[in-house]
C-alpha cells in the first residue's frame, strides 16, 4: 500500500507542475509574485520525458506491489495448509496411539487365554496319566474287534491297532480347517459314530485323540498344533458327554498335534488325511469286580 501512496503523490506533483495552456511555468522562491518563469519547448519536452519515466517507474512499482501482495496471499494460504496438515497429523498420531493401546490390551488378553489353554492342556494330560481304576478288567485282544456300522459311513474308517480299535473320522468332515469350530451337520456325524461305538463297547475306556497336519495355520489362541488338536478333541468329548451321556470315567482326551501323521504332509491330500479325530477303544474297562 505504501507504493501506491508514493505513486499518487508523484502524479499529483506532476499535474500541478504541468497545469496551464500548453506551457509550464513556476515561480522560484523569493521571486516577485506575478513574474513566472516560462520554460522553453526543449525544457518542456525534457520535463515530459521525465514525467513519462516517472509514470513508468510508478507503474513498475505498482506491478511489484501487486506481485508482493500475491506472494503474501500465497504464503498465508500455505501457512493455513501447513496448519491444517499439522492438525491432521496430530489426529492421526492420536488415533495410532489409541490403536496401539487397544492392540496391547488384546495381546494381554490373548496371553491370558493362551495360559488358560495351556493349563487346561496340562490338566487333561495329567488326567490321562492317572493309574487305571482299581479292579479294571483287561480283555483279550480278539474280543475287541466287532462289526461296526460306522465303517460304512463316508469319511469314517475302522481298524485294529494292536490292543486297540481305532475309529478314524476325517477332520475336515468335522471342523472348519485350523479351528475347533464344527462344520454344519458334524455333530450328527459324531453322534452316529459314538452311539455305534458305545453300543458295542459300553464299558471300555475310549480315548478321543486329536491329530493335525504340519501345515495348518495357527493363531494366538492356538499357538501350536497340540493346542489345536486338544481343542478339537475336547469338542468331540463334550458331544459324547452331552448328547450321548457317556461317563466321564470312560472317556479321556489326547492331543497329538502333528506328531503321528498317517501319510506324508508334502501334498494337500496327505495333509487332509492327517487331519483327523480318532476314537480309540482300549481293552481296559471301567467295570469293577
Amino acid at each position: 500500500m505504501t507504493f501506491r501512496y508514493a505513486t499518487t503523490a508523484w502524479l499529483l506533483l506532476l499535474v500541478l507542475m504541468t497545469s496551464g495552456c500548453g506551457r509550464v511555468v513556476f515561480t522560484p522562491k523569493g521571486a516577485p509574485q506575478g513574474q513566472p518563469i516560462a520554460l522553453s519547448p526543449q525544457q518542456q519536452q525534457q520535463l515530459a520525458a521525465t514525467q513519462h519515466q516517472l509514470q513508468q517507474r510508478a507503474d513498475a512499482l505498482d506491478r511489484d506491489n501487486q506481485e508482493l501482495e500475491a506472494l503474501l496471499a500465497q504464503s498465508r494460504q500455505q501457512e493455513r495448509l501447513m496448519r491444517d496438515q499439522t492438525v491432521a497429523m496430530q489426529q492421526q498420531l492420536q488415533a495410532t496411539t489409541d490403536r496401539l493401546a487397544a492392540l496391547q490390551q488384546n495381546n494381554q488378553q490373548l496371553a491370558a487365554d493362551n495360559q488358560q489353554l495351556q493349563n487346561r492342556t496340562q490338566a487333561l494330560t495329567a488326567s490321562n496319566s492317572v493309574p487305571s481304576p482299581v479292579g479294571a478288567e483287561i480283555r483279550a485282544n480278539n474280543t475287541l474287534l466287532k462289526p461296526l456300522q460306522s465303517a460304512n459311513i463316508e469319511g469314517v474308517s475302522v481298524r485294529q491297532d494292536g490292543d486297540t480299535i481305532r475309529v478314524t473320522i476325517a477332520g475336515d468332515a468335522l471342523f472348519v480347517q485350523g479351528s475347533p469350530q464344527m462344520q454344519a451337520g458334524a455333530d450328527q456325524l459324531v453322534r452316529n459314530v459314538a452311539s455305534d461305538l458305545l453300543a458295542n463297547y459300553p464299558e471300555h475306556r475310549i480315548g478321543i485323540e486329536g491329530h493335525t497336519d504340519s501345515q495348518t495355520g495357527l493363531s494366538g489362541q492356538y499357538p501350536t498344533p497340540h493346542h489345536l488338536s486338544v481343542a478339537q478333541a475336547t469338542v468331540v468329548y463334550e458331544q459324547l458327554r452331552q448328547s450321548l451321556g457317556a461317563s466321564p470315567e470312560q472317556l479321556f482326551v489326547i492331543g497329538h498335534g502333528a506328531n503321528h501323521p498317517l501319510v506324508s504332509n508334502a501334498t494337500p491330500a496327505g495333509q487332509a488325511q492327517n487331519r483327523r479325530i480318532e476314537l480309540v477303544v482300549y481293552p481296559e474297562t471301567t467295570r469293577r469286580r
